[in-house]
């Protein structure tokens, strides 16, 4: 149980500090503990950082996993543009996807391959996931369109939006999600 609760703590931590401002001292008097007690669980902090990433990812991808499983029988315009708006909107109040998010464009140095690793996993499945949607509601498409290239497209716009959410303003993300969307949808079913 404790190795779940300094992961829990540390993920937080990591989230607003990031791995240099975070520290074991912190994390260890949070969860109740001392420092010295959190190498019974870790070898050192580098281990619970990539541990704490390694679930991060796990648990965006549940997040997508589940999302898709409640919208199964949505319409396709409105499963996509429902999408971006709920995870977009969860950055604020997730620390698992502020955490995964920040780490992810902006890795620690010592992690760089490894995290790289984690979000092209992160990818690839949301590629899988999201190809699915696509075929399934293929009659939604232009007739010439293949499912691949909708998808993709439509990741693309979901990666700008990303990098819009860590380096800009909200209203700016607003702005450029509803044009972008906008675009998107009229290029993919007109």
């Amino acid at each position: 149980m404790k190795s779940n609760q300094l992961k829990e703590v540390a993920l937080n931590q990591f989230a607003l500090h990031g791995y240099q401002g975070a520290s074991l001292a912190s994390i260890a008097n949070e969860v109740g503990i001392k420092k010295q007690s959190i190498y019974a669980h870790f070898k050192s902090k580098e281990d619970l950082f990539i541990s704490t990433f390694n679930d991060s990812l796990e648990n965006e991808l549940q997040f997508i996993k589940q999302f898709m499983e409640e919208n199964h029988s949505v319409p396709l315009e409105e499963v996509l543009y429902n999408f971006l708006n709920e995870y977009l909107g969860r950055y604020q109040k997730d620390h698992n996807m502020s955490f995964f998010m920040r780490t992810s464009f902006f890795p620690p140095l010592e992690f760089e391959e490894q995290i790289k690793i984690g979000t092209n996993t992160f990818v690839n499945e949301l590629e899988s996931l999201f190809l699915l949607v696509f075929k399934d509601r293929k009659a939604d498409l232009k007739s010439n369109l293949a499912p691949e290239s909708a998808m993709l497209s439509f990741l693309t716009i979901f990666d700008g939006l990303l990098v819009e959410l860590l380096y800009g303003f909200p209203n700016r993300l607003q702005k450029r999600l509803t044009n972008s969307w906008n675009v998107y949808w009229q290029g993919i079913t007109k």
